[in-house]
This record gives structure tokens, sequence and C-alpha cells, in this order.
């Protein structure tokens, strides 16, 4: 038998009130892609933390090799070949790759060889990048390169990857794939989280599934199916959304005319005379490819960028192109960044402290000036219950919760506001089918009720899913607005790459 390159037996991790690992035992061989599959909250991301040094188990041992290890930091975890991929990137935006890099090195180096090494490597593995570039003129998908790259430098045996295509296009994706399969080729074992089942099945040679921090299940995923996964994944049937009622689509709620501004970021997308409407009752779906203008037309229609004239965006017969964040949600508007920690909550603050940040006024959480605890605290309760929010409790801190975790409680704060126009940017990003489900379901019955929503997503079959119309945002510029029983992902792809100016023109024929 092959010895295995990274083996774990009853590794558990106790947190106070929290299980998150209860006697996990993991088999990861030589040159293997496997992957580690579960619900949002299930103990994956702690389980690799404790591989890669961040956590330290409660219980249970590590064997690299066949040889009992310990690992205390993630110093040691490299020194001893693991390297790791997280979620969240941790890069310095004002240093340029190079710098970056360098400081995730535990030896002494000299910088201008290590950018000669950075270079070869990035021709070798089909990771195009600049050592000399600075991060805050990288995109996202280029951001990730450099986290690889920062791995790769080191020579790892074993390479941990966490949620790594949450954030890239379909062609990075297709990218990163070619590059991790070599690797793996090459005797690299990969250690690979995602929600995304189609990739796993594309990806991986075996998997182990995680319920409440418990192995519940081992299986090959190119034997399986998406919906045995994720069966596998929630114990139970897939759940399916469903639609009690019909919308009764109203008057234009939204009204956005000839919407053009000036990115802020330099490397950002300007945004050139859009225009659509969203009626009482509708579900939008915005598609295309990242780095497009999606950043720029979110913060426009949440008043973080003000728009030169009034009149570019109404809301309820309203112009308010001018106005700011506050002054539109006292009108109405609510709004889920795609960004969970920073923007879409405070890290170090509790559940219940960020339910302040957006619900303030239209939930009563303030009266006179005086912050209303109990009133807070129940509704942090509320918004955990119907979302099935888990935590250590509303007192836990934003940043403790995992990510999916985290999405459904942001999404749940504002959507129990029964805002008259939700605004969301990429809301299923990184959570599990279940929970995508949970947030769906929850759109759709809002939007029944009689609210408008625009959802900006590179998810298509989200988009397909949900939406009632459906238009893309290519280079600045929007695409025709159609019904999605009137148009098709062909259509929408040829869209996604700027093409539908011919569209517009047979249409007006």
């Amino acid at each position: 038998m092959t010895t295995p390159q990274l083996e774990l037996k009853g590794i558990s991790k106790q947190y106070p009130g929290t299980l998150a690992n209860d006697n996990v035992d993991l088999v990861v061989l030589p040159g293997e892609v496997h992957a580690l599959l579960g619900e949002n909250g299930a103990g994956k991301s702690t389980l690799v933390k404790i591989i890669y040094g961040v956590v330290k188990a409660s219980a249970g041992d590590m064997f690299w090799e066949g040889n009992k290890v310990s690992v205390g930091n993630p110093g040691e975890a490299r020194a001893l070949g693991v390297g790791m991929v997280f979620q969240h990137f941790n890069l310095f935006e004002t240093l340029t790759v190079a710098e970056n890099i360098s400081l995730g090195l535990d030896d002494e180096h000299d910088l201008a060889q290590l950018s000669s090494e950075i270079a070869e490597i990035s021709e070798k593995y089909g990771l195009p990048i600049n050592p000399h570039q600075h991060i805050h003129a990288l995109s996202v998908g280029e951001r990730q390169r450099v986290e690889i790259i920062r791995c790769l430098v080191q020579n790892p045996k074993v390479l941990i990857m966490d949620e790594p295509t949450s954030v890239l296009t379909p062609q990075e994706v297709a990218r990163l794939f070619v590059t991790l399969k070599r690797l793996a080729s090459e005797g690299v074992s990969i250690l690979y989280i995602s929600h995304k089942l189609d990739e796993i099945m594309e990806l991986c040679d075996a998997a182990t599934v995680l319920r409440l921090g418990k192995v519940t299940a081992h299986c090959k995923p190119r034997e399986e199916t998406p919906k045995s996964l994720a069966e596998m994944m929630i114990g139970s049937e897939l759940p399916v959304c469903k639609r009690d009622g019909e919308a009764n689509l109203g008057d234009n709620r939204l009204v956005v005319n000839k919407l053009s501004t000036v990115s802020p970021d330099p490397h950002g997308t300007n945004l050139n005379e859009l225009s659509f409407s969203v009626r009482k009752g509708e579900i939008f779906g915005i598609a295309g490819v990242a780095g497009n203008g999606q950043k720029e037309l979110l913060a426009s229609l949440n008043g973080e960028l003000i728009s030169s004239n009034a009149d570019m965006i109404s809301l309820n017969g309203e112009e308010m192109g001018d106005q700011g964040p506050t002054y539109r949600r006292e009108r109405g508007l609510a709004f889920v960044p795609e960004e969970r920690l920073g923007r879409g909550t405070v890290p170090e603050m509790s559940l219940t402290m960020n339910t302040l940040l957006t619900a303030y006024q239209r939930n009563m959480l303030s009266n006179g000036g005086f912050i209303r605890y109990d009133e807070m605290e129940k509704y942090a309760q509320d918004i955990s219950k119907r979302f099935d929010v888990r935590s250590a409790g509303t007192h836990a801190e934003a940043r403790s919760l995992s990510g999916g975790n985290l999405q459904k409680f942001i999404i749940g704060r504002e959507v129990m506001q029964t805002p008259d126009l939700l605004v969301l940017g990429h809301p299923t990003w990184g959570v599990d089918v279940g929970a995508a489900t949970t947030i769906h379901q929850a759109l759709i019955d809002l939007a029944i009720a009689g609210s408008s929503i625009v959802v900006v997503s590179e998810d298509l079959d989200e988009l397909f899913e949900i939406c009632d119309t459906i238009a893309v945002i290519a280079e600045g510029r929007l695409s025709p607005a159609r019904p999605v029983a009137e148009t098709n992902v062909e259509e929408v792809g040829l869209w996604m790459s700027g093409q539908f100016d011919e569209q517009e023109t047979s249409d007006a024929a």
C-alpha cells in the first residue's frame, strides 16, 4: 500500500459551546486531489487550519509520510511541506508581488533572486504575473495567482486550497485547474475545499464529507452526481426553491437612466449610460465576467458612488442619484455587498452589534439616540433562527463564523427589514448548496411580498433560477434586458463578451 502523504487520526477541536471537529480521520495520498466537502459550519476550515498550524487540535494525531508529527504554527507546517491558499487573501495592497511573497518566506532571501524565481514558476505553471507589479493594480484572479505562487516557491508536498474559485471567472477557473492537475501529476497532494460540486467532480480523485464536525462519508466524486454529493453533505434530500405564489409585478420602483460614472479606482471600469428599470415584485439579474463594472454599479446603486445628476437613479419616483447611502436607506433601500468582512460586517463586533449597522432605523433598534440592546439581541436571534446561522451564539464575533454562515446572517439582516428595494452583490458566494437554496427562497418570497430586487452575480445558474429578468454588464455597458423565459445561457454568454449591439439594432428594427 502507498504510504499516505498526510493522515489525521481522531482529530477533535472544542471551542466554547461548539465542537468544530469530532474525531475526524483523513487520509491524503501522494499526488491525490482530495476534496473536503460539507455544509457551512461543518468543520472544514477548522480542520485545514489545524493541519496548517493556525489552530491547535484538542485531541488526535497527525502523521506525515507515516511519521507522527506535531505542528505548532504555520512556520512549522511550511517547513514540513504544507502550503495553504486561504479563502480571504492575505496581501498588502501597496507592496509588489515579490515583496508580498517574500513576507511569507521563513528563510533569508535576495529579492532580485526571488523575483526571478517567481517569473520562472509563473511561466512553468501557467500563472502569468509580473513580480514587480503592485497588488492594488491586480485583479482578484491575479491576486490568487500570487497566493498560489507564494506556496509554490516553497516546494510544498501538500497544497491546501479553501474555496479557490469563488471569485474567479470561468476562464480563470479553467486555467487554475490546468495548474492543479499538473502539480498533482508531479506528486503534490492537494486538499481542496469547494461548494461547486461540478468542479469537485471534474478535479478531485477522492472526497471526505463532514457534517456537524464528523466524517459521514467517503466517495470518488467522478462516480457521483451533483445531487448525490449535495445530499451526502446535508444528510437529506436536496431542497428545491418553490414559488408559492406569482409575483404581482407592479409599476417601476427603481429607474436607472443613462447612468455614467468615472470609477474612483484607476484600474476600475467606467459606467457608460446604463439604463434599466425594476418593477415592484421583480427580481432583476445582472450577469457578467468580473471586472466589467459590477463594483461601480453596486456602489452607484447603494449611494457610495454619487452620480453627477440626480435623475440618473430614481426610487419610488424620487430622484436620488446625488444622495448618499443613508438617504437611500431611509427611503427603502437595503444592500448586501460582495465583501462579507469589512463591508458587510465589522469583523470584531458581535452578531448582535452588527445588526445595528443597517437596521437601526427601519427595525427601531435605537430610540432617541439610545441603543435598544434587547431589540438588537432579539433581531439577531430571529435572523439566526430563520436563516439557520450556525455560530457560538449571537454574541460571537462576526469573524468567528464560517463564510457561508456569515453570508446568511448578512442577507437575513437585510431581507428581514422588508425593504422596497434590495440590491445584492454575489449573494451566494462561498455558500453550500443548502444555504444557497435558503437564500434563493428568501429572495423569491421577498419579491412575492412586493419588494424589488437587483442581483449582481457571475453564477448564471443562480440568475436563471431566481430572476424574472436578466441583463449583462460588459465593459461598463449594459445589454438589453430580457425576461428569463425568453433567453438562454448561450445568448447571455454571447452578451458577456460584449456582443449585444447587434441585438439592440435588430430590436429597434
